[in-house]
């Protein structure tokens, strides 16, 4: 099971169920046990896209393309 919270930086993260922290992007640590759970997740495909999903809703979509098609 793996666990879905966001950091105070805006970013959701997902951690291993039983992990006492993780570290964000931004470079903060977690303990996870203090942090608000928004979603769970069966394994850690499942955990990614929902994280995926709630960085869109936050942010929006990412469009991912090469350097030479960025006008």
């Amino acid at each position: 099971m793996y666990l879905i919270f966001r950091c105070n930086c805006g970013r959701a993260i997902y951690a291993k169920e039983g992990a006492k922290q993780k570290t964000c992007v931004c470079g903060r640590t977690w303990k996870v046990k203090d942090r608000k759970i928004l979603k769970k997740a069966p394994d850690a495909e499942t955990a990614a896209e929902m994280v995926r999903k709630l960085q869109e809703e936050k942010y929006g979509g990412g469009i991912f393309t090469t350097a030479d098609k960025i006008r």
